[in-house]
């Protein structure tokens, strides 16, 4: 079993898409939003994955997450069967230092959401803080991509 230890933020503005070496369009629903047992289905690229994840400890930091690549065909196939509404987003990948952020720039009912991920090998693990990361949403159930899906930021105006 794998463990995910990541941390998330908000990004103030642009200038990420300067830094970026890879962009990437990701599609994905969600067969289970249950938080103790997500399952996602995921399109990126011209490859697709399936996608188990846990309830995350209580800093939202860390959780089970295991992860298998399946057929674009089957992914589309498993994409019917996921609750409603898609997750539409195009990922930048930016190195800093020695690891590497994936920036989320959200499209449809969740454009104008932009938020950083970087992963970790412990919690208290040191990383360089590029100028264009923001606050941190490390825990906040609503940036999950599984809530997005639910309740997307267009309506949290």
């Amino acid at each position: 079993m794998a463990e995910e230890i990541e941390r998330k933020f908000l990004v103030k503005n642009d200038d990420f898409k300067l830094e970026s070496f890879k962009e990437t369009e990701i599609v994905q629903g969600f067969i289970s939003t249950v938080p103790e047992r997500t399952v996602r289905i995921r399109i990126k690229a011209d490859k697709g994955f399936i996608t188990i994840k846990g309830l995350g400890n209580e800093s939202g930091t860390s959780r089970f997450e295991w992860e298998k690549e399946i057929s674009v065909k089957d992914a589309k196939e498993l994409l019917k069967l996921c609750e409603p509404g898609l997750i539409n987003k195009t990922r930048y990948h930016i190195k800093s230092g020695n690891h590497t952020f994936e920036v989320d720039e959200f499209h449809d009912d969740n454009t104008g959401l932009i938020v950083a991920e970087i992963e970790l090998s412990s919690e208290d693990e040191i990383f360089n803080k590029p100028k264009w990361l923001g606050e941190e949403v490390t825990g906040d159930e609503k940036y999950y991509n599984s809530m997005l899906m639910k309740t997307p930021f267009k309506k949290w105006h």
